[in-house]
């Protein structure tokens, strides 16, 4: 039953066209997922990007620009404090927008990660996310990682509050 729920998803997911960017900002000081993004959404011209988290506004639109992607496109959110909040603070205005189903971007070493989470909290709304992995050097971040901000994202979708790394006193 779990995996034809499964593969009904993925063949669901597959012929879905994403109506958004959703990028997981905070990459290093290269801005790479920015950069990415920059090239990827010339692809797409009539997609919104929204970019959660810690990407610096003036750095960011000057690489878009530069790339020849408009950024009246962009909506730069600075409210995500980590990876679960990258998608809690927009959720709802995805929902808002009528956006059922987006290209998610992040670091290759990130997306497991952002797989589970966006799974759950996306999903608990009923928007779909096609993975795009930016390439990345560093492994793959350990499973513990995703099943603790799972557990996070699980308690967010049914409590609509979250615990912090810095409560859980994880370093």
């Amino acid at each position: 039953m779990l995996l034809s729920l499964w593969g009904y998803k993925e063949i669901r997911n597959n012929l879905t066209q994403p109506q958004a960017i959703l990028v997981l900002g905070g990459s290093t000081k290269r801005l790479e997922r920015e950069k990415f993004t920059a090239g990827f959404a010339r692809k797409y011209p009539n997609l919104p990007i929204l970019i959660s988290g810690g990407s610096p506004n003036g750095a960011t639109k000057k690489i878009f620009a530069k790339a020849g992607v408009d950024v009246k496109r962009l909506y730069l959110d600075h409210e995500a404090v980590d990876t679960v909040s990258n998608f809690t603070t927009l959720v709802d205005d995805l929902e808002r927008r009528g956006i059922r189903s987006v290209y998610l971007i992040t670091s290759k070493y990130h997306m497991g990660r952002a797989k589970v989470i966006g799974e759950i909290i996306l999903g608990s709304r009923g928007i779909n996310f096609k993975a795009v992995p930016v390439p990345s050097r560093k492994q793959s971040e350990p499973v513990a990682t995703s099943i603790r901000d799972g557990a996070r994202a699980l308690l967010w979708v049914t409590t609509g509050y979250t615990v912090t790394k810095k409560s859980l006193k994880i370093k």
